[in-house]
């Protein structure tokens, strides 16, 4: 039964990433995702919190909360991954706008393949990163799903505007369905690193670079929101890459799977709130 239950745990991932990046591209023109890149602003600021200042956040909880060294690692391998690919499913929670979302995940995934393999073994003495075994995944679960959308979007509209709701449905149960099994199958793992600090470390992450985003996310609500959310949410399938290649201590991994479940829960509610304060969304 357990075997059963992880075969269906690493089934979904693929499968949420298709189905959301397939109904995220479904519902976009190729002028609507480059249109916010051409804000220099937008681009600069979306760039330097996620590959200048996640890095360098991670490194200081590492020096402030006495992580053991696996933990750490794994924490300032979440640093270097960003373009989570829930991103724009944390966007539409918070009734953001889902073109910004997109065009950000776009490019902190293209930037995610560049400062993964050069970067990280700057910062971690003893990684390994192979450029390529990082940007198959990215390009193959993400990127081109999220073309093909566009594409079918471009040459068939109205199958695009039919296809889409039913791939996004199909990304929402795999995501729910995902976070429910990794919880559901690490219970002693999650009760095991209780005490460690990578839990509050994982918790801190998220919440201190979703307040950054926010405090430069500039004057208008939906772009502090996509910011915001942007920068907290880390690309955890990236990080695992060089953490399963580069590291023979199950602790860097295990460090990551830990922020991915506590991300994923404190994403969320800060897709809430970012959601209350939405001019066009009701009093909560």
């Amino acid at each position: 039964m357990v075997e059963l239950l992880q075969a269906v745990q690493k089934l979904s991932v693929p499968t949420f990433l298709v189905g959301s990046m397939l109904a995220t591209g479904l519902s976009l023109t190729v002028r609507a995702v480059l249109t916010p890149l051409r804000d220099l602003r937008l681009v600069l600021t979306a760039l330097g919190l996620n590959f200048i200042l996640a890095p360098a956040f991670a490194w200081l909880l590492t020096a402030v909360i006495p992580l053991e060294r696996g933990h750490a690692i794994g924490l300032l391998l979440l640093g270097g991954a960003a373009g989570a690919p829930f991103l724009p499913k944390l966007v539409e929670n918070a009734r953001g706008d889902l073109t910004i979302a997109a065009s950000l995940m776009a490019l902190l995934t293209v930037g995610t393949i560049l400062f993964l393999p050069l970067a990280l073994p700057l910062m971690i003495p003893g990684l390994k990163a192979d450029p390529w075994s990082i940007a198959r995944p990215l390009l193959l679960l993400i990127l081109l799903p999220f073309a093909v959308g566009i594409l079918v979007r471009s040459r068939a509209p109205a199958l695009a505007a039919h296809a889409a709701p039913v791939f996004a449905k199909i990304g929402s149960v795999s995501l729910l369905l995902l976070f429910v099994l990794l919880v559901a199958l690490n219970v002693r793992t999650l009760l095991g690193v209780v005490g460690s600090g990578a839990i509050i470390a994982a918790a801190l992450y998220g919440i201190g670079l979703f307040a950054a985003g926010w405090l430069l996310g500039g004057s208008r609500p939906e772009v502090r929101g996509a910011l915001s959310l942007c920068t907290a949410a880390r690309n955890f399938g990236a990080a695992i890459v060089p953490a399963a290649s580069g590291f023979s201590d199950p602790k860097v991994t295990l460090m990551i799977l830990v922020s991915a479940i506590v991300g994923l829960i404190v994403s969320f509610l800060e897709a809430r709130w970012v959601r209350c304060r939405m001019p066009s969304s009701p009093a909560p």
